[in-house]
């Protein structure tokens, strides 16, 4: 077990993405912290499947787009362990419109949750995993960053200032012996593509399945399991990187479209 005796925060880590890595760093020995915002059932649930393969897990609800929130999740965290090894931000929110109906508030929430919790998480994991001499840092990026989607503009901004930072830390802590990376899936199976009007319609998701050379679409596990490569030590020489998990999808010149 790779991460046996570490322990792991992962942001946004009830559902979806979040919630199968949490999982797959808990089966490699890894004890967590559960963040959720608005749902704590989903949060309580994936920390019994922790518990339940031997395990610790704590459930910490925290809106990492504020800094009160960012702070009482950390302090949850010391509290709790008393040490942290890998820090995962995953949680990810925003307003899918048109650039022209975008508002200053959604631009603050999209890029205080996506992106600004990215930087501040960081600064409040650093002394923790200095104590440790070292660490892991995974940022959750996507597509968008460099793709543009429809009614994506402000998501999409808030990923590429995610990948930038990824650099930025990638740089900054290397001397403290503390590992960052992002990974960019693709169009993952979760209940996030609900609120994705276009996936919704008609056959786009048979389409996007054609047009991937991988002949399927991501799953929540395919990115768990790049994650918990990149916090093992056969990734410690890859960083500020962002490792793209897409199947292919984004290679062909000309993709299959509806």
């Amino acid at each position: 077990m790779n991460l046996l005796e570490k322990t792991a925060l992962v942001t946004g880590s009830g559902r979806g993405i979040g919630r199968a890595i949490a999982l797959r760093l808990a089966q490699e020995g890894a004890d967590l912290i559960i963040n959720f915002f608005r749902n704590r059932a989903p949060a309580e649930a994936t920390a019994e499947q922790i518990r339940a393969i031997g395990r610790r897990a704590i459930v910490v609800k925290a809106n990492v787009g504020e800094i009160d929130g960012i702070n009482s999740l950390f302090k949850a965290a010391r509290d709790a362990y008393g040490r942290l090894d890998i820090l995962v931000c995953n949680a990810a929110s925003g307003y899918n419109r048109p650039a022209l109906k975008q508002k200053p508030k959604g631009w603050e929430w999209t890029m205080n949750i996506n992106a600004r919790s990215v930087l501040f998480c960081a600064q409040q994991a650093v002394p923790l995993m200095q104590a440790q001499g070292g660490g892991h840092i995974v940022n959750i990026s996507s597509p968008g960053s460099f793709r543009v989607l429809p009614d994506y503009i402000v998501v999409g901004a808030s990923k590429a200032a995610i990948e930038s930072l990824t650099r930025y830390l990638a740089v900054e802590l290397a001397p403290h012996n503390i590992v960052v990376n992002a990974v960019s899936p693709g169009i993952v199976q979760t209940d996030a593509l609900k609120h994705f009007d276009v996936l919704r319609e008609g056959n786009v998701i048979p389409h996007a399945i054609e047009a991937t050379p991988a002949g399927r679409l991501v799953s929540p596990e395919d990115v768990a399991n790049v994650v918990n490569f990149l916090c093992s030590p056969a990734a410690s020489m890859i960083r500020g990187q962002t490792i793209l998990v897409d199947g292919g999808y984004t290679l062909p010149v000309f993709a299959v479209t509806p």
